[in-house]
């Protein structure tokens, strides 16, 4: 019998760690990463978190240089600490953006290097003029390109009364006078909470001179106030939860976006002056009960859009049918439609003088949703909130008419229905060129109301119920066409 055998390597193992251990060493000793060129480097580390970028410098002398070189930047409140954003004390909060500022902004006076995109998320108050002024330092030695102000309150949107807004104004006036310059670098800024006085936009307006991108969120001028917007340069405009009583869009010949969502108006919310570029649209509403029905022909003016997006928010229509001769202006160059939200009580066949009036049309969208916000009748009738069905006043019945741009159908919250079914037929034979209908599944309710469970869900899942659907749709007359479902 054997000698039993000693555990350990064997004489050719050895020599192999000892080779590893040789080439450990030697990687050790040259730092690969550092190594690497400068363009290289900066884009990992332009990957990292403010903080984390920082960092950095103290990894050796080469390192150090680091964050002087950086060409993107972005500083926002809750990214150098762990705190939320809107629970954490405002000062504190302001004097840790201000400090990654000043580090990484005032350490760059002697570096050749341009900022190329500079970002900045702050609250409104204490702190925030430091650090707008400094940033007006950087600008000043044109060392940005490119730069973002997203100014938060401390209060959000819900819970922020009148007076709150009043003072946020005050504020934000009062950080204008100070940091003028500041805002004259802007190429994209967005305001929250805000009521200012009747010049204080038109301020902002001059002041911005090199703004692309705009977003008011819940900001006035007063109850039942007037925006007037002018700007040389404004690209992309949101206005979100703003009670304005009209914005009029008087010159805006670089405007080719707009988002435009609730109003509290009894007349147009908008109207539409020069603006030649304008090609995409979204503009939703929860509409009340003595809100006015908008006829899309006089609402547009002269402004000729290529994708319209119009959202319900499950409640009343607000849009008046037209006829095709009354949307041949607006509607010429319309290629893409999204009907967002749509009550589910609603019949579909109002949205065909969608369809009609618009000649290009390739796409089109119907988002059928059962959702409402709110349904306890005694609140609903208190916030006068429509008492009618939702499409009471958008009856529609089209007359036969041929169209042949439309390629897609696209159908969310679709349902083994009559409507729905009686609704696709229709388009089917008025698209003589549909190539694909696409039926999704109706999206899952986030608040998962009571409402939802009790509807149900039939969107054809098994074999045999899409087969049914099929058959009612009598596709084989279609051979070209293609049905999908969505899940």
């Amino acid at each position: 019998m054997g000698k039993p055998s000693v555990k350990g390597p064997s004489g050719s193992n050895q020599w192999s760690s000892i080779s590893m251990r040789e080439d450990n060493e030697r990687a050790l000793q040259h730092d690969w990463l550092s190594s690497l060129p400068d363009d290289v480097l900066l884009s990992i580390i332009e990957r990292l978190d403010v903080a984390d970028a920082t960092r950095t410098s103290i990894l050796s002398r080469r390192w150090k240089q680091i964050p002087t070189m950086l060409s993107k930047i972005l500083i926002e409140v809750g990214s150098t600490d762990n705190e939320q954003k809107r629970t954490c004390d405002v000062a504190r909060a302001n004097a840790t953006v201000l400090g990654a500022t000043r580090c990484l902004l005032e350490s760059r006076s002697a570096s050749p290097y341009t900022i190329h995109r500079l970002c900045m998320q702050f609250f409104l108050g204490d702190g925030s003029i430091k650090i707008a002024k400094s940033v007006a330092k950087t600008v000043a030695r044109h060392k940005v390109c490119f730069a973002e102000f997203t100014i938060l309150t401390e209060v959000e949107s819900k819970r922020c009364s009148r007076g709150y807004m009043i003072v946020y104004g005050r504020q934000l006036k009062l950080f204008m006078m100070n940091c003028p310059n500041a805002f004259a670098c802007l190429a994209r800024l967005k305001l929250e909470n805000l009521t200012l006085g009747g010049t204080d936009f038109r301020r902002i307006f001059i002041l911005c001179k090199q703004l692309e991108f705009l977003r008011l969120d819940n900001c006035d001028q007063g109850f039942r106030s007037l925006l007037a917007v002018v700007h040389p340069r404004l690209r992309e405009l949101e206005i979100v939860g703003c009670e304005f009583e009209r914005v009029d869009l008087l010159c805006l010949p670089e405007l080719t976006t707009l988002t435009f969502s609730y109003w509290n108006s009894l007349h147009d919310p908008l109207s539409f002056g020069y603006v030649p570029l304008l090609h995409t649209m979204s503009i939703s509403n929860t509409a009340l009960s003595w809100h006015k029905m908008l006829k899309l022909s006089e609402f547009l003016g002269k402004a000729t859009v290529s994708n319209l997006h119009l959202g319900f928010e499950s409640e009343k229509i607000w849009v008046k049918p037209e006829d095709p001769r009354e949307l041949s202006q607006v509607f010429n160059k319309l290629r893409l439609v999204n009907l967002a939200a749509i009550s589910a009580e609603c019949d579909l066949t109002w949205t065909l003088f969608v369809l009609q009036g618009a000649p290009s049309l390739e796409e089109l969208c119907i988002r059928v949703c059962d959702c409402l916000c709110i349904r306890d009748e005694e609140e609903r009738t208190k916030l006068a909130y429509s008492e009618e069905r939702k499409d009471a006043g958008a009856k529609w019945k089209p007359s036969v008419f041929k169209h042949r741009k439309l390629s897609v159908l696209r159908i969310f919250g679709f349902q083994s229905e009559v409507k729905f079914v009686d609704y696709i037929r229709t388009v089917m034979k008025a698209a003589v060129n549909l190539t694909d209908i696409y039926l999704h599944e109706k999206p899952a309710c986030e608040e998962k109301c009571e409402y939802s469970r009790q509807r149900g869900d039939r969107f054809p899942k098994s074999r045999k119920h899409k087969i049914w659907v099929r058959n009612s749709l009598d596709m084989h007359k279609s051979p070209l066409l293609k049905l999908h479902f969505r899940f």
